[in-house]
């Protein structure tokens, strides 16, 4: 019996240790040996700072670390157009690289990876109608551009102005409800983060969603940037007149 407790705790004890660490496992066919594979990330200003290399070694690759906590992150291949965003965090990540169209490679195996890749498809399946009405037009716009057709120019310039008024609305409305939904997921945090720094939104409806965050995301560095939005939202403006209270009351003569 002891000996079977000891293999449990063990095993809780591997698991647990897990955690606190990444592992990317890459598959990179067709890449060849000896071409590197850049981890990236974004620094304050915009810029990009690679954080570790590795070598592709038979179409595979592997990069290990660990993290603070979950942040976007980018692949860049030797040799490939394009790089390949996702969130690194700890746990077992799972990376298939797609060399001849670098957005179409595939990321798996943890919580907000696998977030990241449901809700990308859900916008794309919403923004499908406008995507369809360009390939559909493009053709037909460039040739009345050419023959200076301006019915069939204008005509279409409405028709796409309609299509993609309604896709803003209902993009606009899922990452809303995805954030009122998943508060542990970290996409919830950067749409509320998003949100934050629109000056039109309703300051209310962001705290609320952002008290329902997992307090994880919340002590993050866009959790800690809404919460600072939220304070400033709150507070006095600057140069604003005193209270009467904080007025010094003036002498009768």
């Amino acid at each position: 019996m002891k000996k079977i407790i000891l293999l449990l705790s063990a095993t809780v004890f591997l698991i647990s240790c897990s955690k606190t660490k990444y592992t990317i496992s890459g598959t990179a066919t067709g890449i060849e040996n000896g071409k590197t594979i850049i981890l990236e990330v974004q620094d304050a200003v915009g810029g990009l700072i690679p954080i570790d290399t590795v070598k592709v070694e038979n179409g595979k690759f592997e990069i290990t670390g660990k993290a603070t906590e979950p942040a976007f992150h980018l692949l860049q291949v030797e040799g490939v157009q394009g790089k390949f965003p996702f969130i690194l965090e700890n746990g077992d990540i799972t990376i298939v690289i797609n060399k001849d169209s670098i957005n179409k490679s595939k990321v798996s195996g943890t919580y907000n990876n696998d977030e990241f890749v449901k809700f990308n498809e859900e916008l794309i399946a919403v923004q499908k109608g406008v995507m369809d009405f360009q390939k559909k037009n493009t053709p037909i716009m460039t040739q009345a551009q050419q023959t200076n057709d301006t019915a069939t120019i204008n005509k279409l310039m409405k028709e796409y102005s309609t299509l993609q008024e309604g896709v803003n609305t209902e993009s606009k409305k899922k990452y809303n409800d995805y954030a009122e939904t998943h508060s542990k997921s970290f996409i919830s945090v950067l749409i509320l983060q998003g949100m934050s720094n629109d000056p039109t939104i309703d300051v209310k409806k962001v705290e609320k969603i952002y008290s329902s965050l997992d307090e994880s995301l919340k002590t993050s560095k866009p959790g800690k940037a809404i919460e600072l939005k939220i304070k400033e939202a709150k507070s006095p403006s600057v140069g604003a007149s005193a209270t009467p209270a904080a007025q010094a009351p003036a002498n009768s003569k």
